[in-house]
């Protein structure tokens, strides 16, 4: 262990930018230099629900499961969140997070539901004519 100027030890070897920023780690490495998740070609959108699966596998060591699937897997477990939200939650870069809940789908350890897509929601012009029936009654 040494010091650096401001007396903060740290292991030889790693850098600190300063004492609340901890060690740097990049991106791809908590990815395995991925960049895309899984072979499935899943595609993550923003507001896609994310809910831990209740038949999930436990998450002991065995796992191969990284602190950041086991982050991303904790704050599933309090209630269901959407790709944005989970990326925030873990502070963790959005194509970080994809490629790790990749992971977790392919493991059967999350559920994603999808949006629906633009195209297959009703016309806007068909909803305001419901509620203008619905207030004349």
């Amino acid at each position: 262990m040494t010091e650096d100027m401001t007396g903060v030890p740290h292991e030889p070897g790693s850098q600190w930018y300063d004492q609340e920023a901890g060690p740097l780690v990049r991106p791809y490495a908590m990815t395995g230099g991925r960049t895309k998740p899984g072979p499935t070609g899943v595609r993550f959108d923003l507001i896609a629900l994310v809910t831990l699966d209740a038949g999930a596998p436990g998450f002991d060591d065995d796992t191969g499961l990284g602190p950041e699937h086991r982050a991303l897997v904790d704050l599933c477990r309090a209630e269901t969140q959407s790709v944005a939200e989970l990326a925030a939650g873990a502070d963790l870069p959005l194509g970080v997070v994809r490629v790790l809940l990749g992971d977790l789908l392919e493991l059967g350890c999350v559920t994603v539901s999808r949006p629906v897509p633009p195209a297959q929601l009703p016309d806007e012009r068909i909803l305001r004519e419901v509620i203008e029936g619905l207030r004349a009654l």
